[in-house]
């Protein structure tokens, strides 16, 4: 059952969990009608949730087409990284030696995530300590460019689920990199963090 403090917010929330999650697969269409009858709403509802995960990126609508889940391709994955590569070492360079305590925050509700945990759960914190890292930046401009290819890396992490089935081993990814921003070894620990999991890993 939907909260009725926000229908629409609450249909937009039903959705993006079953996108993130992958339980709506890449190329799926989500026919309006469909959609307001499984969820027992009015098809303007619809349009208005799918409408705000169409403006986060998580969707896609093109004329005479309903909106569906994007496709993210191995070779979007490499583009994805070569741009996100450098924000990410820029980061680091101006947080080393620091600690960053809402990373550590998101880090740690990582770690806490019962094992049934949905996949969204867990790309929400690996959202959140990124987004919290480029925060402590302090630069504007920074979080911009960061936060526009915020949609694509949630759609890339959506197929990284099955690489990660050992939540713990993205765990201890994140905390290696987290320590070594706070060690001051940023720059080698951004390379390794972003080029071990991505591409070819990910499958095609």
């Amino acid at each position: 059952m939907l909260r009725p403090v926000s229908t629409v917010s609450a249909l937009a929330d039903a959705l993006r969990q079953r996108v993130l999650s992958g339980e709506i697969d890449p190329g799926t269409s989500l026919p309006e009608q469909e959609i307001a009858a499984a969820y027992g709403v009015a098809r303007p509802t619809v349009r208005e949730a799918l409408a705000v995960l169409v403006h986060e990126g998580l969707l896609r609508r093109e004329r005479n087409r309903s909106a569906y889940v994007p496709e993210v391709t191995t070779a979007d994955l490499d583009d994805l990284m070569f741009v996100r590569r450098p924000l990410e070492q820029l980061m680091a360079r101006s947080l080393a030696g620091r600690r960053v305590r809402e990373a550590d925050a998101a880090l740690e509700r990582m770690a806490a995530l019962p094992d049934d945990a949905p996949w969204s759960d867990v790309v929400a914190e690996h959202m959140a300590l990124h987004q919290a890292l480029v925060e402590a930046v302090g630069s504007p401009r920074l979080l911009r460019l960061y936060g526009a290819l915020a949609a694509e890396t949630r759609l890339g992490l959506v197929r990284l689920r099955r690489v990660y089935e050992d939540r713990d081993q993205l765990v201890a990814e994140h905390r290696a990199l987290l320590d070594a921003i706070a060690a001051g070894d940023a720059q080698a620990a951004v390379h390794e963090h972003l080029g071990h999991s991505w591409g070819s890993t990910a499958g095609d």
